[in-house]
C-alpha cells in the first residue's frame, strides 16, 4: 500500500493524478482459468482491492475511469459499458482466459449494461460486494455473499476519512475571501474585525466537518439543512460568546446570524458528492432548491455587516 499518497490524496494533494494506467494487471500467477476482476484507475481503489487479494492468483482488469473511484465514474458514465467492452478488445482478455465471466463491483452497477456487455463482447457480468474486504469471501463461497455485503453503508470512519479534502477545498475558497477582505480593511474601505474571521472559520469548520460526521443524527434529509442547523448551533455560541466579551452591536450580531449558518449549509450540501447517501437527481433537486436560498442569507447577511459598521 502507498501510505503516503493515500494519506496525500486524502487531503486533496495530487488528487487528479493518483491514477495508475488502465489495463489488465495480474496479481499472483493467474491463468486462463483464473477470474478476472473489474476496477477503476484511482489507484487508492486499486490499491484496496489489490491488498484485499494477497496470496491469490487472478487478473485485475482496471478501465479508464480518468483517475475517479468506481462509484462516480459510474455515474459519470466512464466506468461503464462503453470502456469496458473498449479494454475487453484493447487488452486481449479472450485470449488471456477460456471462461467468459466478468467480475465487476456493485457499485458500478448503474454504469454498466451486463446484457450490452454479454452480446457485445461474450463476457457475463457477476457483480461482486460493496467492499473489498469482502472479495475473499465472494471468491471463496461460489460467488455468493451475506445480505449484509451487498448493502452500502457510510459509516463514522468513512464519513471521518473523507472530511479532509472538504476542508481543504473550503478553505482555498475562504483564503481568496480573507484576502479580498483584508486588502479592504487595509485600504480602510471597509473595516474587518478579528470576529468576522474566527466566525467564518468556525463556520467552515462546521460545514467540512462537524455536519458529515454527525450526519446521521442531524435531523432532516437535505445536507443543506443538516449544514443549516449546525451552523446554526455554531453561530448562535459565538453570539452569545461575543455577547459576553462586550460585544452589543445588534447588527453585527445578527448578520452572523445569518453569513455563518448559509457557509455552513454550503460546505455541508458540498458534501453530497462524497456521500452514498443521495442519489444524482437527488443532488441536483437539492441544489436548485437550497442554492438560490443560501445566496439570499448570505447576500443579506453580508449587507447588514456593512451597514453595521457605519
Amino acid at each position: 500500500m502507498d501510505i503516503l499518497g493515500a494519506w496525500k490524496t486524502r487531503w486533496g494533494i495530487g488528487r487528479m493524478t493518483y491514477t495508475i494506467n488502465p489495463g489488465l494487471y495480474s496479481v499472483g500467477c493467474p491463468d486462463q482459468y483464473s477470474p478476472v476482476l473489474v476496477t477503476s484507475n484511482y489507484k487508492l481503489t486499486v490499491d484496496k482491492v489489490r491488498k484485499n487479494l494477497s496470496g491469490r492468483n487472478l487478473w485485475v482488469l482496471v478501465l479508464d475511469t480518468k483517475g475517479i473511484n468506481v462509484w462516480c465514474a459510474a455515474g459519470k458514465g466512464t466506468f461503464g459499458t462503453e470502456e469496458l467492452i473498449a479494454r475487453i478488445d484493447q487488452e486481449g482478455l479472450k485470449e488471456k482466459v477460456v471462461h467468459r465471466e466478468l467480475i465487476l463491483p456493485q457499485l458500478g452497477a448503474t454504469g454498466v449494461s451486463a446484457h450490452e456487455i454479454k452480446k457485445r463482447s461474450g463476457f457475463k457480468v457477476e457483480y461482486g460486494p460493496v467492499r473489498a474486504e469482502n472479495i475473499p469471501y465472494f471468491l471463496d463461497n461460489g460467488k455468493r455473499l451475506n445480505p449484509s455485503m451487498r448493502e452500502v453503508s457510510f459509516p463514522l470512519f468513512d464519513r471521518l476519512v473523507l472530511t479532509p479534502v472538504e476542508i481543504v477545498i473550503a478553505m482555498d475558497l475562504m483564503l481568496r475571501v480573507f484576502g479580498v477582505m483584508a486588502i479592504l480593511s487595509a485600504l480602510g474601505i471597509l473595516p474587518v474585525e478579528r470576529a468576522d474571521y474566527l466566525g467564518l472559520i468556525g463556520a467552515v469548520i462546521t460545514g467540512t466537518f462537524l455536519s458529515p460526521l454527525l450526519l446521521p443524527w442531524i435531523p432532516g434529509r437535505a445536507f443543506s439543512f443538516k449544514g443549516m442547523l449546525t451552523g446554526l448551533i455554531w453561530a448562535v455560541s459565538y453570539i452569545l460568546f461575543l455577547y459576553s466579551k462586550g460585544y452589543t452591536g445588534s447588527l453585527q450580531l445578527f448578520s452572523y446570524l445569518l453569513i455563518l449558518p448559509s457557509l455552513s449549509a454550503f460546505f455541508s450540501m458540498n458534501f453530497t458528492g462524497s456521500s452514498t447517501y443521495t442519489s444524482l437527481s437527488g443532488v441536483e433537486k437539492e441544489i436548485k432548491t437550497a442554492l438560490p436560498i443560501i445566496l439570499a442569507a448570505l447576500v443579506a447577511g453580508i449587507l447588514t455587516r456593512i451597514i453595521s459598521l457605519f
